[in-house]
């Protein structure tokens, strides 16, 4: 059995955000010892490592949820497993597209600016003034 110290440890999830798992039910509330304290066993540390490895994945809670009780059905078709990351995935492909939007116009604002003082500052004038940005971001 694991204190909820020793578990954050070996996942390197931190204690609060176990209590939140808990909180939010991705975990079931742990068996305490006579002082009260959680105690986990191998079952939760590997829920625990699979939520945070969906996190790390950016996966919302909901999604882990309903991917946590898909695993609770291993007979069952993984339609529904494909779909959550498949989703993710678009998500991702779109946050890389307004990223790389963004990088562009950092660039292009970072190497305008040719003023000596802040006064003629590109970088401040295209802050102040949306209309000076090339594209939409």
């Amino acid at each position: 059995m694991y204190s909820i110290g020793e578990l954050s440890r070996r996942t390197g999830v931190k204690v609060p955000t176990i209590r939140y798992y808990e909180q939010m039910r991705l975990m079931e509330a742990p068996e305490r010892s006579d002082g009260n304290q959680r105690r986990y066993g191998k079952p939760e540390l590997e829920r625990l490592a699979f939520i945070r490895h969906a996190r790390d994945l950016g996966l919302t809670i909901d999604s882990i949820r309903e991917l946590i009780e898909l695993s609770g059905h291993p007979d069952m078709p993984c339609t529904d497993a494909d779909r959550i990351a498949k989703e993710q995935l678009t998500s991702v492909r779109e946050r890389i597209a307004r990223l790389r939007k963004l990088e562009s116009e950092l660039e292009r604002i970072a190497t305008c600016c040719t003023g000596e003082t802040v006064g003629d500052c590109y970088v401040i004038r295209a802050l102040s003034d949306h209309t000076l940005c090339r594209d939409e971001h």
